[in-house]
């Protein structure tokens, strides 16, 4: 392994346990139950390591937080879901020029992919109604996790070997 997979390899382990960290122990109580920082850390890690480590980075954490806090039902589901929302922003990201915009189009896109992959699981598990009654939770979910990655981005920029990785 050389040295500059070594340091994504590195950044990959760490962005996961932010994930996780931030998805289990930061809960902000909302009108809909609680948000947590734990969604901006799935878009910047698509942004920062690409769609392969950013996916399984993003995945494996909130996989993690979801067995950590109780939810195992839904582990095999958010792994899918948050490696996927990660592979999209990075995408997405990509193709727009790698701007402070990009990571707001980029979360837009991954919180399309959190709502539909939750509305999918819920269906089977509850029925057109419970599935249809997470959909506001996610949406505020999804809309917090833009806001903060957009204000982390900038300050994630700044570290030299996170901008060595953004801009390859």
């Amino acid at each position: 392994m050389n040295t500059d997979q070594l340091k994504k390899f590195i950044i990959a382990a760490l962005m996961s346990a932010l994930t996780c960290l931030t998805t289990f122990i930061i809960k902000v109580p909302s009108p809909t139950g609680y948000i947590h920082p734990g969604d901006s850390f799935v878009i910047l890690s698509g942004i920062i390591l690409g769609p392969v480590y950013g996916a399984l980075s993003a995945g494996i954490g909130s996989l993690l937080a979801d067995i950590l806090a109780g939810y195992p039902q839904y582990a095999l589901a958010t792994l899918i879901i948050k490696a996927l929302t990660a592979l999209v922003c990075s995408l997405v990201f990509r193709k727009l020029k790698r701007r402070i915009y990009s990571v707001i189009v980029a979360g837009v896109f991954g919180g399309f992919i959190v709502t539909l992959g939750y509305f999918a699981v819920e269906y089977f598990m509850y029925g057109f109604g419970g599935a249809l009654s997470g959909v506001p939770l996610n949406v505020v979910q999804n809309i917090f996790g833009i806001i903060l990655s957009t204000i982390l981005y900038p300050l994630l920029y700044r570290i030299p070997q996170v901008k060595d990785l953004i801009t390859k």
